[in-house]
């Protein structure tokens, strides 16, 4: 079967049409878009040329096709380059995404061994341990311990980190970022951080845990997060270059 007139620019059009709909929820995330006849009449084009829009969607992340079900707006997409040098909520905010913040505790104690180690400070001393969720599409999907050196620990630890970032906390009492090591790891769940979540223990998540450095070097903050599997997944994008990886919503 021959393309229709002006094929090309219709299932662009109709893609364009279809994706604004989808970003001002119009669907809304999860929802069903109508059938593709139904689809195809109100557009007024063939079969093929719809199929033609909704596989640019579906190439795009807006949607997901299951067999014998229908067509389904995607989950919101949810990511952070990880190559970047930003806290993961202004990773998010920085892309367009509404992330909530939630502070179940802060406070100066003893920082344990390994923190204390990874802190290179000496066994025993203090350091601000802040603990948060980060709700996204109004539901939890994050546990985030953070545990900062003194003095900044002292400067820092009446903030509002509901609204402001560890790393605009930090550069507002003078502490420069300049890198980051991460490694990240699958686990399952555990029983004290799934109550956080609202999931149950044994589900498949995402451990991240990150080193932060200053200027002339000093680790500043040991950060743990703790990330649903079935919310996020990495993508990575290889050139000859470099590489970029990022966080992804689970499709």
């Amino acid at each position: 079967m021959s393309p229709e007139p002006g094929h090309e620019a219709r299932y662009r059009t109709i893609a364009a049409d279809l994706a604004a709909k989808i970003r001002s929820g119009h669907y809304a995330p999860g929802e069903a878009l109508p059938a593709q006849r139904e689809l195809s009449a109100s557009y007024g084009v063939t079969l093929m040329t719809l199929r033609q829009a909704l596989r640019r969607l579906s190439d795009e992340g807006l949607i997901v096709q299951q067999a014998g079900r229908g067509t389904f707006v995607a989950p919101p997409h949810l990511a952070y380059q990880l190559g970047s040098l930003r806290s993961l909520a202004d990773d998010l905010k920085a892309q367009g995404h509404e992330v909530r913040t939630q502070v179940l505790g802060r406070s100066l104690r003893k920082a344990p061994e390994r923190i204390a180690a990874a802190l290179r400070t000496p066994p025993g001393s203090v350091a601000l341990r802040l603990e948060r969720i980060r709700e996204f599409a109004g539901r939890p999907a994050i546990h985030q311990v953070s545990w900062v050196r003194d003095p900044y620990a002292q400067q820092i630890r009446d903030r509002d980190f509901t609204a402001a970032s560890l790393y605009g906390a930090l550069a507002d009492v003078g502490v420069a970022v300049a890198r980051a090591s991460e490694t990240i790891r699958p686990e399952v769940l555990d029983e004290g951080i799934a109550r956080h979540l609202g999931e149950q223990p044994g589900r498949p998540v995402f451990v991240s845990d990150r080193i932060t450095h200053a200027l002339d070097g000093t680790a500043v903050v040991v950060d743990r997060a703790t990330i649903l599997g079935s919310m996020m997944e990495v993508r990575t994008e290889r050139a000859a270059t470099g590489l970029s990886i990022n966080w992804g919503a689970a499709g």
